[in-house]
C-alpha cells in the first residue's frame, strides 16, 4: 500500500471517527451507559486504526522518498 493510499484510508477512518463521535453525543443524551460504553469502545478501536494507517503512511513516505 502506498503512502497516498494509507493517507486516504486514514481520512476514511477519521470520517468514521467523526460519525461515531456524533453517535456518542446522541447516546449520552439518552443516558444509556451501556450504549455509551459500546460507542466509546468503537471510538478507541477506530483511533487505533487511524494511528496504524498514519504510521504506515509515514513509513511508506520515507521509503518512497528515501
Amino acid at each position: 500500500m502506498s503512502a497516498e493510499e494509507s493517507l486516504k484510508r486514514a481520512e476514511e477512518l477519521l470520517d468514521r471517527l467523526e460519525r461515531t463521535r456524533a453517535e456518542l453525543e446522541k447516546v449520552s443524551e439518552s443516558e444509556n451507559p451501556e450504549a455509551a460504553i459500546e460507542v466509546l469502545t468503537e471510538l478507541a478501536e477506530i483511533a487505533k486504526e487511524v494511528e496504524a494507517e498514519l504510521t504506515r503512511a509515514r513509513r511508506e513516505a520515507e521509503t518512497e522518498g528515501g
